[in-house]
Order: C-alpha cells, then structure tokens, then sequence
C-alpha cells in the first residue's frame, strides 16, 4: 500500500463526506510526485467539486488555489476551507463553466491541477488550446488525474460495466491511447508523462467505503469485477 502523508492529514468522516468519486485526495497527491511547483505560485484546481483537492493543495502544498467548479456553491466551499483553518489569503473559492472559459486573465495561472474531472468537458478536441492553454503562463505545467479504461470497450461495452453505468456515462471514460490521440495535437502544449496511477485501487476502495447514494450504485460493478476493466491515468503537460 502507498503511503499519502499529505492526504492522510484529512479524517476520514470528512473525506467520506467530501469525495465524489475515488478518493482524488490520493489521485492528486501521486499526480504531483516529483512536481516542483514553488510554494505561494496561483494554481487553478479546475473542477474542484466541494473543494477538498483545493484544500489540500492550499494547506498541504503551500499554493494559492483557485477552487473552480460549476455544480458546488462558493459559500459553502469557502465555510469548509475555513473550518480547515484557510483564509481568502490562501484559497478562493469560483462558480464558472470550464466549458464556456474562465473569468480570469491570460497567462494568469501558475500550474492547473484537474483532478476526477478533466474528462467531462476535456473531450472536445478544441477545449485544451482554446479554452484552458490561455490562462496559463508559458512553460507551465498542467497535471489531470482522469478515470479510465485499460482498453477502450465502448463498441460492446461488457456487462459488469453495465451494471452501473450507462452507455452514455462509460463515454466519459477511456483508455492512454485516446487520450494521447486527443492531445498531440494541439498546438502550444508537450505531453510529459502520461500513466497509469498505483492508487487506483485504493482510490476505488475509499470511495466504495462511502455510504452515498452514487458510491453504492457503483459497487455492483465493481464487486462483478469491472475494477480489472478500468484505471485511473495520470497526465503532465507543458506550455510551450
């Protein structure tokens, strides 16, 4: 088992309570193994859900981070990051459509951390350069964690898939090879790594122990054996 010193500063009721898929908290902190992202630098945390990325980010990291997402309130993201000790010197909470731009100027941020999210509005072949790449700095890096398959399967999904998921939901989901097909070749940006992530598992196991009503309906999958079917990949890119 891998150890996450810095997620595991998080109890488990509140990580329980927060998470919304495998656990991103041990996504992210092994996405950022070896990161040399300079403590204060603006980092966007694109698709933060209730924030608990953004937390760790800002209170374990050091880093000033945007927490933007669609469907969380700001109000109640910024009382949990203050309930952790945080202030708006630290962390700023923003609702805003990754899809549609972002309200924040060019070149503005220093690293974007996408965690459990990328995958949902990433998939359009125009999102990257035209609607992410502005608002970085150059030479910046850009680190997602996106849930995956080991091999694309959508042609005859398998049953055990099925199980939990929709045709239509398992679209948001595939393999190393999609993805690196999707963004070679966009202009202005180097892939770095792209991997499989060792968390995988765990991660999956975190979020099964949850008692919500999205971690139960995804058990039956899961307990049919669909966790050998998928993955979670781990992305680095550069601004050129």
């Amino acid at each position: 088992m891998t150890t996450f010193p810095k997620s595991e500063t998080f109890p488990v009721n509140i990580v329980r309570s927060k998470i919304m898929g495998p656990n991103p908290l041990k996504l992210c902190e092994e996405l950022l193994e070896g990161a040399e992202i300079p403590h204060g630098s603006v980092v966007l945390d694109l698709g933060s859900g209730t924030g608990i990325t953004s937390a760790m980010l800002a209170r374990e990291y050091g880093l000033f981070t945007y927490a933007v997402d669609l469907w969380s309130d700001p109000g109640d993201n910024m009382r949990f990051f203050e309930e952790l000790g945080l202030t708006n010197r630290q962390i700023c909470p923003v609702k805003a459509d990754a899809s549609q731009g972002l309200p924040f100027a060019t070149g503005f941020f220093d690293a974007v951390v996408s965690i459990d999210s990328y995958n949902y509005f990433g998939r359009d072949p125009q999102y990257l350069g035209g609607r992410l790449l502005p608002y970085v700095k150059h030479d910046a890096k850009l680190y997602l964690a996106i849930p995956g398959m080991v091999r694309d399967c959508h042609d005859v999904p398998p049953s055990e898939l099925l199980l939990s998921w929709t045709p239509k939901q398992l679209e948001y989901m595939h393999d190393i090879d999609w993805w690196r097909a999707m963004i070679e070749p966009v202009e202005g940006v180097e892939i770095v790594e792209m991997r499989e992530l060792r968390c995988h598992e765990e991660a999956w196991a975190d979020w099964l122990a949850c008692d919500n009503e999205y971690a139960i309906g995804d058990r039956a999958s899961m307990e049919a054996g669909a966790g050998k079917l998928l993955n979670s990949i781990g992305i680095v890119l550069r601004k050129l």
